[in-house]
């Protein structure tokens, strides 16, 4: 049976109309991150599209050590917490440790599992038990018929679970993305996101830093929905060229109404076929 994830006023299901997950890569400060929500949201409420705001209060695994990693914790939960109240959207952010996990329970939506640490039994237990919602990143390192391991962890505390494709590691500094890797995860009948950002990065290509290919997202957008999933997450951000990480590969905001008038489209076709 295809699984539902209900949050807040909506549910999440591969069955069921997209989702978006979106936002800056970082959380840079309180005025950009309201900015930002909040522009995203006329957009989705103008299109009738189900929102979920997503940042990260701490880059913690960027390429060089010198680079900016976010605003840090304590200052983040209570900008989760003012744009939650404000907007009434949902929030997810990534954690990197177990402690941070009961830190944030009160404060956001959705706890997501960096790729990298989706296999620290550990900190995906201490998600779980939060209750909330729990966003599984596939790992560049980890082939598809594996993520039933990782889910094997989680379900004993949670099964309010999604689980997210961003590509795989292919040679050196580069991404490919597998749609056999879609098909393969909805086997366990769990919403399955796609990451169309990140999978357009190209890890530490720049030497100091990742690059990435943004003009690629849309081509990889179309053909992670025509498959049938329940949601894009996608970086954005209104100048991304001079954002502090993975500008090369976020979406511009001015684009972004542009890009999901098609992507809904396509969304509705193919699941009112499939009906």
């Amino acid at each position: 049976m295809i699984k539902q994830v209900k949050i807040n006023n909506f549910a999440i299901s591969n069955s069921l109309p997209l989702v978006l997950i979106a936002g800056p890569c970082q959380l840079e400060n309180r005025e950009h991150a309201i900015s930002i929500a909040e522009n995203i949201k006329k957009i989705c409420d103008k299109l009738k599209i189900n929102f979920v705001y997503k940042t990260s209060f701490d880059k913690a695994n960027r390429t060089s050590h010198l680079s900016q990693r976010g605003l840090g914790l304590e200052k983040s939960i209570k900008i989760f917490e003012e744009i939650r109240k404000k907007l009434k959207i949902p929030i997810l952010t990534d954690v990197h440790s177990v402690e941070q996990c009961e830190l944030l329970k009160n404060s956001i939506d959705i706890i997501q599992i960096p790729a990298f640490l989706c296999r620290q039994t550990d900190l995906l237990q201490s998600a779980a038990k939060t209750n909330l919602v729990i966003n599984i990143k596939k790992g560049q390192f980890l082939a598809p018929w594996d993520v039933p391991n990782i889910l094997r962890k989680v379900e004993d505390f949670n099964k309010n679970i999604l689980l997210t494709e961003r590509g795989v590691s292919f040679g050196y500094n580069t991404l490919v993305s597998d749609m056999r890797s879609i098909s393969i995860m909805k086997r366990e009948n769990y919403p399955v996101i796609f990451d169309a950002t990140h999978s357009v990065q190209q890890p530490g290509g720049k030497g100091h830093q990742s690059g990435g290919q943004r003009e690629f997202i849309y081509d990889l957008s179309k053909a992670a929905v025509s498959i049938g999933i329940s949601g894009l997450f996608i970086e954005v951000h209104d100048d991304p060229d001079n954002a502090p990480s993975d500008g090369p590969n976020m979406l511009k905001l001015s684009e972004l109404e542009s890009f999901l008038v098609k992507i809904i489209k396509l969304d509705n076709l193919v699941k009112n076929e499939s009906l």
